[in-house]
């Protein structure tokens, strides 16, 4: 699946399922949810907390799914091309940091 599919299924998937979208601030306000929960697992994966019983059974990949999902969201509510923004914004990482890293001595 591409991106540009993914926004248009996610569209999709609203109109027909879920109604209608949630206002952008709405969204956002999910979008810092959905990280705050994908943040707490990964500490508890990869960090040094302790597992809750409520964090039991739940999956990084489901997590990160949920955040792409609402992502997609705002995009389509804003009318940005995630293909075409993320397609500039690694021509501008490009540009930027063509020896940045290389030359970062910490790094090595």
């Amino acid at each position: 699946m591409t991106i540009q599919e993914a926004q248009q299924q996610v569209d999709g998937w609203i109109k027909t399922t879920g109604v209608r979208y949630f206002n952008e601030l709405t969204n956002l306000g999910i979008l810092m949810e959905e990280v705050g929960e994908l943040s707490r697992l990964m500490v508890r994966v990869y960090g040094e907390q302790s597992f809750k019983e409520s964090d039991k059974g739940k999956e990084i990949a489901d997590e990160m799914a949920d955040v792409v999902w609402v992502l997609l969201c705002l995009a389509n509510q804003t009318g940005v091309d995630l293909t075409q923004a993320l397609q500039r914004n690694f021509e501008k990482k490009q540009i930027r940091d063509a020896t940045r890293h290389q030359e970062n001595k910490k790094l090595r």
